[in-house]
């Protein structure tokens, strides 16, 4: 979509329109052509095979996708991180001391399939281009996941992917001490392909100037101590968080999507957890799918990740064609 030929117009910025009965929404909203104005003279930095690449299993990355709603988001997170930077000198400064680099932390929340993983990786080619925080690092929580076999034995193999199939303390450690500005900090690596934590095998987080985290529950608040002792969150750690929005019936269409093309490509290969359903018919695999989608994904969505998508700072809201429609930015 072209932009407007005055470019000098004040951008108009829309707010929720509610009754007086409803509570006040933090939140600013912008339809797409309004936050495609937001990216102002920020140049696009990545290449058409790049896109190819960046693209996830059922959504193709478009150049207008990434010029009208990710280079606006990555001008604004480049802002941010600058104006952390800053502060963190100054405060470093009142202390007298010269704290080691801490990296500012990005997270990436909403269901299974809504293309958090997609969002992810093109921040993080975006970000990497700017020449004030050139080393980007990407996370994924799945790699805190309990390895199946502890899942089994505390009976949670139906609910993986639930708060509780997550190692939340290991979880806490990994973030804590990257906040600490440890020099390498290790986590566990999670496999899709084998449905497991690959057991030995961990990939280490070097001081970036910017870790994204991607994951399903990170803006989920812990139970709060009755004594008023300090208990942390995954949200404490993380400096701006994005939860990714779409109608759970459109995610749902995305996800048979998805699960049907993994049938038919890396479901085949016999080392895949999921390839007895390689040789399944069509109609039954897509049976099955439904069931995984609305007796485990889609119920963990409506009990515990989209109660908390209001704790984002930014909400971007999906159509059918995976383009983002609207983003909902929290007021400052």
């Amino acid at each position: 979509m072209k932009p407007r030929a005055n470019r000098r117009k004040k951008l108009k910025v829309r707010e929720e329109v509610r009754p007086e009965s409803v509570p006040f929404s933090p939140y600013r909203v912008f339809t797409r052509e309004e936050w495609a104005r937001l990216r102002a003279d920020t140049p696009m930095t990545l290449q058409s095979n790049e896109l190819e690449q960046l693209s996830g299993i059922i959504e193709e990355l478009s150049v207008d996708e990434v010029e009208q709603i990710y280079l606006p988001l990555s001008r604004l997170l480049n802002l941010y991180v600058a104006a952390a930077q800053k502060l963190h000198s100054v405060s470093s400064e009142f202390l007298g001391r010269k704290d080691t680099k801490v990296p500012f932390i990005i997270g990436v929340a909403g269901s299974v399939a809504v293309g958090k993983s997609t969002t992810a990786r093109v921040l993080r080619a975006l970000l990497a281009r700017w020449p004030d925080h050139p080393r980007v690092d990407l996370m994924t929580t799945d790699g805190f996941l309990f390895p199946n076999a502890e899942l089994e034995r505390r009976g949670l193999m139906e609910r993986k992917g639930f708060p509780e199939s997550f190692d939340t303390e290991r979880l806490l450690r990994f973030l804590g001490d990257v906040k600490s500005g440890v020099s390498s900090v290790a986590a566990p690596v999670y496999s899709h392909f084998q449905y497991d934590i690959l057991p030995g095998q961990e990939v280490e987080v070097h001081q970036p100037d910017i870790l994204i985290i991607e994951g399903l529950n990170i803006l989920q608040p812990a139970e709060m101590p009755k004594d008023g002792s300090t208990i942390p969150f995954v949200s404490d750690f993380i400096d701006f968080s994005i939860y990714i929005d779409a109608h759970p019936a459109v995610i749902e269409k995305w996800y048979l999507t998805r699960f049907m093309r993994l049938r038919s490509t890396a479901f085949r290969d016999p080392g895949a957890y999921f390839h007895k359903y390689a040789a399944l018919a069509p109609d039954e695999v897509r049976r099955i799918a439904l069931k995984l989608w609305r007796e485990i994904n889609l119920k963990n969505l409506e009990e515990n990740i989209l109660p908390t998508r209001r704790r984002a700072q930014l909400i971007l809201q999906k159509g059918e064609s995976h383009s983002v429609e609207q983003a909902a930015l929290r007021k400052l």
